[in-house]
């Protein structure tokens, strides 16, 4: 296979061309639903499934973005079926459910709340080989036992504060939209990109340098964009032409101008 490379074709085909045990992570949102026009194209969700599992490695982790839409006054659950599918019949563990969560999501009608997430699946071959956890300081506030005896002899209490670090929960807030999801114009003649800061915080924890990440979806090449700044090797599948075109652009315009920096630090 040749990496650095967006396969304009059917995931399928892709897949049909890598070995078994072939790549680090996946990270992906599907056209779920007939939410996205491809002109035809099937999501041959199932098969895609599968092959999915057959290519990551042991311990390797596919993210996967999906929701629901709303039609006959009910949700579809398609969220849950898939995930039910690939932990019952291909064999994934449900490693966790993270949520996508949007802090400025387009306004809805109706007698429904705004919707503002999206499920994140975390599903693992086996458990997962690398786990780069993203922290947050937090402190710490209390009385302490100095172990100082005072001139009375009793015990000294001090009121101390310590700033220490713990692992961030699994809903994961982003704002979205022009200028925010990413700087790039052209991105935004793809209808549903990425939050660039969403697909870094995925590869960053996920894997480590040099490691393979995979997009079935690629879309308008946000995931080959984070992977490129973060030093992982990357390749992806786009049935659509036009998206091709559009990621291809945006990457030879990162890399023209130098703005290859990593911001996310």
């Amino acid at each position: 296979m040749e990496l650095q490379k967006i396969y304009n074709e059917d995931c399928l085909t892709t897949m049909s061309g890598m070995p078994d045990n072939f790549v680090e992570f996946i990270i992906t949102s599907p056209p779920y639903d007939d939410l996205r026009n491809y002109k035809g194209y099937k999501f041959e969700f199932e098969k895609i499934a599968f092959e999915l599992y057959r290519i990551l490695k042991v311990g390797g982790v596919l993210i996967w973005v999906v929701g629901d839409k709303t039609e006959n006054g009910s949700e579809t659950g398609t969220s849950f079926k898939q995930a039910l599918f690939f932990k019952e019949k291909v064999g994934f563990n449900i490693h966790d459910t993270m949520i996508y969560y949007k802090n400025n999501p387009m306004p809805t009608t109706g007698d429904r709340y705004h919707q503002h997430f999206e499920y994140m699946f975390a599903l693992s071959k086996g458990s997962p080989q690398t786990f780069n956890a993203i922290k947050e300081d937090t402190k710490y506030r209390g009385m302490a036992n100095m172990k100082n005896r005072g001139e009375t002899g009793n015990l000294d209490y001090k009121k101390v504060e310590r700033t220490s670090e713990k692992k961030i929960g699994n809903v994961f807030f982003y704002s979205i939209g022009g200028g925010i999801s990413t700087k790039d114009k052209i991105a935004y003649q793809h209808p549903a990109i990425f939050p660039e800061q969403l697909v870094y915080d995925q590869i960053i924890t996920w894997t480590n340098e040099s490691d393979l990440v995979y997009d079935p979806f690629m879309g308008s090449g946000t995931t080959a964009k984070i992977a490129s700044l973060t030093n992982r090797r990357w390749l992806g599948s786009e049935i659509s032409k036009d998206y091709v075109a559009i990621a291809e652009q945006r990457l030879k315009e990162n890399f023209a101008q130098k703005l290859f920096v990593n911001e996310f630090n």
